[in-house]
């Protein structure tokens, strides 16, 4: 029996263009395949490629593993969108059927102007669509000199905010997006994640952002796996930016991180320590510091530290556990563009327990991993998802 899920989200990492990636403009997009091919050295996650990654259908990779020791599969996402909060969102059970709004022309400057007279602010500069990190060497001088914060947007429905740390500290960026958070619900845009994008630096060539980054997501989603633990008694540990994404809802506590490498450590202390029934965590690197800097040979050293210490993983869990690694979107970083992608996300699971080398197929929802943990665990399942215990015990 299954006492324990640990799901670990490889933020971005899709697996192939999705049947619908015309309709986001994202055809030919594949993050594993093209960081495969195009990663200098070649990408080596044997470990990953043992579960069965390799072997998921359609991957084009000829590196198949023979017997893998793994529960193999892909996930099309039936929420219309490609960002981080409908996809952990599905993941957990629940599908958005209304889009979020999108402002690629820049967003309305009534909305802006009524933001700055609640915040006490003097205004924004930018205003624009495109790369942060473009922007902060664009007009990171002139927001210092203004105080004026930076704002801007992606291809994404989101509202993001930029400012220096010491020309606004964290804090004070922090309630300047609630504050926009507050003003676009009640005003309806429909605008999914307000984020502080918080940034240090003397000048335009050494301008980074801090993992002091928060997100502040619309709260109009459903019920997800996450409820359906707490309210059957079960505890629910968030590591990384899982807090944010489901505003606290359904999380008994939480560990923010900076950056994959702590976020693995904690993941792997807290295995061995926690008595928490589920354990999310999100790697966010792979996303903010290669999908969206098209850095391919960054994105493959990423996946391969998190490949080198899943052994570790896999060898302190329990015969109660069940490890599921999967992905919220794709971000595939030989694309000129530098936003998401709609593509298929892998699922891995490995349980003691459970059967290896099992192929689940193609997946008609990503909450079809909620709906089999829910299964396994002898909970209330949603009306989302379809389980695939049966294919695994």
């Amino acid at each position: 029996m299954i006492k324990r899920a640990i799901i670990i989200v490889l933020d971005s990492f899709g697996c192939g263009e999705a049947p619908d990636a015309a309709e986001y403009g994202d055809v030919g997009a594949n993050t594993l395949e093209h960081i495969y091919y195009l990663s200098n050295p070649r990408l080596n996650i044997p470990n990953m490629k043992k579960l069965g990654l390799y072997n998921i259908s359609g991957i084009s990779i000829e590196d198949k593993e023979e017997n893998p020791n793994g529960i193999y599969g892909k996930a099309q996402e039936k929420t219309k969108g490609k960002n981080s909060p409908v996809g952990h969102w599905e993941i957990c059970g629940f599908v958005k059927d209304e889009p979020f709004k999108t402002y690629y022309e820049g967003f309305p400057q009534e909305l802006l102007d009524e933001i700055t007279r609640r915040a006490g602010i003097k205004g924004f500069i930018c205003n624009e669509k495109g790369s942060g990190t473009d922007f902060l060497k664009k007009y990171g001088e002139e927001s210092i000199a203004t105080q004026k914060p930076i704002v801007y947007t992606s291809a994404d429905s989101v509202f993001q905010i930029a400012a220096h740390e010491e020309m606004m500290p964290v804090e004070e960026l922090y309630k300047l997006c609630r504050i926009a958070r507050n003003v676009i619900d009640e005003k309806g845009y429909g605008i999914g994640t307000v984020i502080a994008r918080p940034f240090i630096g003397t000048n335009a060539n050494d301008f980074v952002r801090t993992y002091n980054r928060k997100d502040f997501e619309a709260e109009d989603f459903g019920k997800t796996m996450l409820d359906v633990f707490v309210e059957n008694g079960k505890k629910v540990l968030a590591i990384g930016k899982i807090e944010d994404l489901f505003t606290g809802r359904g999380i008994t506590r939480a560990i923010h991180t900076n950056g994959n490498t702590d976020g693995i450590q904690k993941t792997i202390d807290e295995i061995k320590n926690s008595t928490e029934d589920l354990i999310f965590t999100n790697l966010v690197d792979f996303d903010m510091l290669y999908g969206h800097r098209n850095n391919i040979d960054g994105y493959a050293r990423a996946l391969e530290e998190f490949d080198s210490r899943l052994p570790e993983i896999m060898n302190i869990m329990t015969d109660e556990d069940i490890l599921v690694l999967t992905a919220d979107h794709g971000n595939d970083p030989s694309t000129p563009s530098t936003d998401h992608d709609r593509e298929y996300i892998p699922i891995l699971a490995f349980g003691k327990s459970l059967k290896n080398n099992v192929d689940i197929g193609v997946r008609e929802s990503y909450a079809d991993i909620s709906a089999t943990i829910l299964d396994l665990m002898d909970l209330p399942r949603l009306e989302n998802g379809k389980s695939f215990k049966n294919e695994i015990v």
